[in-house]
């Protein structure tokens, strides 16, 4: 039984077709929307149907109950989370006030004091032996900062 090409490509040919027709029966047979179209009563029944063997089931309340501890174990974390960030921006801006408002003190007792060039008051992070925040090269009377 020898075939020639030309007899295997009519035998594909042919195998296409019938595969082809077969998807589109099964396309027409499995399109849900035609069907609703087609038994709208029924379908409308048998939505009924299954709202009332989900909600016997009680899915939604186990549903429920699941999204709301879900939610919780989230909320605990993300607030931990927001925590650290607020924390370290209220840090970082109270650092900020703190070094505007010692400059300014600074400038103003300077002020005062009169333009003497080597009475500038600089900020230190740490505190001196007095207790004093500033250093100053010949006045060691200056004010405290308050915090």
């Amino acid at each position: 039984m020898t075939e020639t090409l030309t007899e295997v490509r009519a035998d594909i040919e042919q195998t296409r077709e019938r595969m082809s027709g077969a998807i589109a029966e099964l396309e027409r047979k499995v399109d849900v929307s035609q069907k609703v179209r087609d038994h709208p009563w029924v379908a409308v029944g048998l939505a009924f149907g299954a709202g009332v063997a989900l909600s016997g089931s009680r899915t939604d309340v186990r549903a429920a109950r699941a999204t709301a501890t879900a939610t919780k174990e989230t909320g605990t974390k993300l607030g931990s989370a927001l925590d650290g960030v607020v924390a370290a921006l209220v840090a970082g801006v109270s650092e900020a006030i703190h070094s505007r408002i010692d400059g300014a003190v600074g400038d103003v007792v300077q002020t005062i004091r009169g333009n003497k060039a080597a009475s500038v008051v600089t900020p230190r992070p740490s505190t001196s032996a007095n207790g004093s925040n500033y250093a100053t090269s010949d006045q060691p009377d200056l004010p405290a900062r308050a915090d």
